[in-house]
């Protein structure tokens, strides 16, 4: 705090507006973040997003049976948190792709998100049989983070599932640690927080900046 209150008033004496110095401030901070912290968004992410949603619906419009455009758009939409419009494209390109885990694991996630929790179990649970590995276990993780607050017990189970594929996230130990401390077990809670931060100080170093969020939850717990 005292070197961005220094900075800050260093960036004031040189340009000599206190509005200005703020601004070139948090400017220089949000740059640093996003190159050796991670914690920030991408502020210019969503605008490169629309404008690839727009040519996939240009192309849509020209081409209806393009289903690789129709997943490509999906796939945008999810990232921008629009799962309504997203599950509409996805549930067009199913018909075609029956044997695909992916597209199964995004309509679940889809379902999920939008609070379809039996429709997201059964389309997740279809994904993990078409493909034990999709998404590297994503799937048991999200339907842990979908069950946590009304089956605590069963997320847990989706979540140690999880873990055991992909022993090295950091957010898998932070959120059996949460779902422990809802089951009562404060112990088990206690050794997953420090499991996520032991983990975290172990992983290489631009893996350690993708799960920094998780150390920093586990770290306050």
């Amino acid at each position: 705090m005292l070197t961005k209150l220094l900075a800050f008033g260093l960036l004031w004496r040189l340009v000599g507006n206190p509005f200005l110095a703020l601004l070139i401030l948090l400017v220089i901070l949000y740059v640093l973040d996003r190159r050796f912290v991670g914690l920030t968004p991408n502020i210019f992410k969503p605008f490169q997003l629309s404008r690839r949603a727009s040519r996939l619906r240009s192309d849509l419009h020209a081409n209806p049976h393009n289903t690789s455009a129709k997943l490509e758009l999906a796939r945008i939409l999810i990232e921008r948190k629009k799962f309504s419009e997203a599950l509409l494209y996805l549930e067009q390109t199913l018909p075609i792709m029956e044997e695909s885990a992916d597209v199964h694991y995004e309509i679940g996630l889809c379902h999920l998100k939008l609070g379809n929790l039996t429709q997201g179990e059964s389309y997740m649970l279809k994904a993990v049989e078409l493909n034990p590995r999709v998404k590297f276990g994503e799937a048991y993780l999200r339907l842990g983070e979908a069950l946590a607050p009304s089956s605590p017990q069963r997320a847990a189970e989706f979540i140690e599932q999880f873990r055991d594929l992909h022993s090295s996230s950091v957010e898998a130990y932070y959120r059996l640690g949460q779902l422990y401390q809802q089951l009562g077990r404060a112990e088990d809670a206690k050794r997953a927080f420090r499991e996520a931060l032991d983990i975290h100080r172990g992983l290489p170093r631009y893996s350690r900046r993708q799960q920094r969020r998780w150390a920093l939850l586990a770290r306050f717990k």
